[in-house]
């Protein structure tokens, strides 16, 4: 017969290496967790931050509207003045016509 083959030295072989090949595979999936996690505290600080600046965005449209609320009066005088002056303007051509025909 040939050599008498070690059953058990080739078991115990066979079972070690299996045993690295899970811890590797069991390690690269322990490494991509911790990936996601950090990925997922990263993402949640960040939306933090973009939800202040929501919330600074909005303090400060609220203060405008209330700002141009105060200068809407003085904005429509001004809009009436123009008016008129377009109106007076008119009026001058107007009166420039007529008196060149006399």
């Amino acid at each position: 017969m040939a050599e008498e083959v070690d059953v058990t030295g080739l078991c115990q072989d066979m079972f070690s290496k299996m045993a690295m090949y899970l811890t590797g595979e069991l390690t690269a999936t322990s490494e991509d967790y911790k990936l996601l996690e950090n990925m997922n505290k990263l993402t949640s600080l960040k939306y933090l931050e973009m939800k202040d600046i929501a919330v600074n965005i909005s303090r400060n449209l609220k203060d405008l509207n209330q700002e141009s609320g105060v200068l809407q009066p003085y904005l429509d005088q001004i809009t009436l003045n123009e008016e008129q002056v377009a109106a007076l303007e008119q009026a001058a051509y107007k009166w420039d016509a007529y008196s060149k025909k006399l």
